[in-house]
């Protein structure tokens, strides 16, 4: 038996639940180039996966008694009937009104946030017509050794200055202050943080951050601070285990005592190498990859290498990333102007719109 299953117009989440439940009893999944990889990952792990092969293969595989799915927009049928080869054919969801007037639809994103944090950028692209491909090129880990994090914490009230560059660093600190024997009512010190989304996570803690600055990187916030003396104070910044030196050798300069800790690591994930490979050496390729730190695109070179990436457009979320893009070999096609992921989706939109890179902020 061959079922002859659509794919939706791109997002998985818009597959049939009857076809996403033929999907998930597969042994074999014959699919056009355009299906989404997160479609055809319904199937099972150990299903043989053939990207464009043609009815001799759905054939063969039904000849042999196997449970074959195809999945495009192309239907067999005719091929089938003749061959004798019994099929189901298994229409798919409409797309939404106006779906194909979306900005994104029909383009192919990867997505290389960490898992679990995906969930806003992969929602933001697919809210636009996108089919999201997620390539997580990085996982959070706590860290190697918690000793000097956790002396730094049983002090804490000797601190003037918590300085936290993410919302991981946010967690990670949050978490080995309950393992403590302090909890925030020791907390002295004024807060600051690099942009709005590390602003959010320390405000969910009902905290006030004294200090942001307008460019969301390390050099923004040490524009903020300049007019704070530092001479003698004593800052605690915790952090991913690598990490850009720039903000305590610049408050050293400025006479602080600066306590660089590691709070968390990150790490390429297991399967991101043959996930990588599987995705770009496609028959077509995605459109866009997006990158929102340096971290995830050291990651994906390290597991598929920059040149995976010729004919994809990179979307950078800043300047920082860019500039670890270009060092490795990627050319970046826009970056957002707003150091944020609303300001990535932007750029994405705008050179889709436009073809053009937005202009960056005077």
């Amino acid at each position: 038996m061959v079922h002859l299953v659509a794919p939706g117009p791109g997002d998985p989440e818009l597959i049939t639940c009857k076809g996403r439940r033929i999907l998930e009893q597969a042994d074999v999944v014959v699919f056009e180039p355009g299906v989404n990889p997160a479609v055809v990952d319904f199937a099972p792990v150990a299903a043989e996966r053939i990207e464009g092969g043609g009815v001799d293969a759905l054939i063969d595989r039904a000849r042999r008694g196997l449970r074959v799915v195809w999945l495009g927009s192309a239907e067999p049928a005719a091929e089938l009937a003749a061959a004798g080869v019994p099929f189901e054919i298994v229409p798919g969801a409409p797309a939404p009104p106006d779906f194909a007037r979306l900005p994104l639809f029909g383009k192919r994103v990867v997505v290389t946030r960490a898992q679990g944090q995906a969930d806003a950028l992969a929602g933001r692209l697919r809210a636009l017509g996108a089919a999201v491909i997620e390539i997580p090129t990085i996982e959070i880990h706590p860290a190697v050794d918690y000793g000097p994090l956790d002396r730094a914490i049983a002090e804490l009230g000797c601190y003037h200055w918590l300085i936290f560059t993410s919302v991981n660093g946010v967690r990670f600190f949050l978490e080995r202050l309950d393992r403590s024997a302090v909890d925030l009512r020791s907390l002295r010190a004024r807060i600051c943080a690099i942009g709005p989304a590390t602003r959010a996570a320390v405000e969910a803690l009902h905290l006030k951050v004294d200090l942001m600055g307008k460019e969301y990187l390390a050099e923004g916030l040490l524009e903020a601070s300049a007019a704070h003396d530092m001479a003698g104070k004593r800052v605690l910044l915790p952090r991913a285990a690598v990490a850009r030196d720039l903000v305590p050798v610049e408050l050293a300069k400025r006479g602080a005592q600066v306590d660089v800790l590691e709070a968390y690591r990150t790490v390429v994930p297991e399967g991101a190498a043959a996930l990588a490979r599987a995705t770009f050496g496609a028959l077509r390729k995605p459109d866009f990859i997006t990158f929102t730190s340096s971290s995830t695109v050291r990651n994906f070179v390290d597991a598929a290498g920059a040149e995976a990436l010729r004919g994809v457009r990179a979307v950078s979320i800043g300047p920082v990333t860019t500039r670890t893009a270009r060092s490795l070999g990627i050319e970046v096609a826009a970056e957002a102007r707003v150091y944020t992921i609303d300001g990535l989706v932007e750029a994405l939109v705008a050179m889709c719109e436009t073809g053009a890179t937005p202009p960056p902020i005077a």
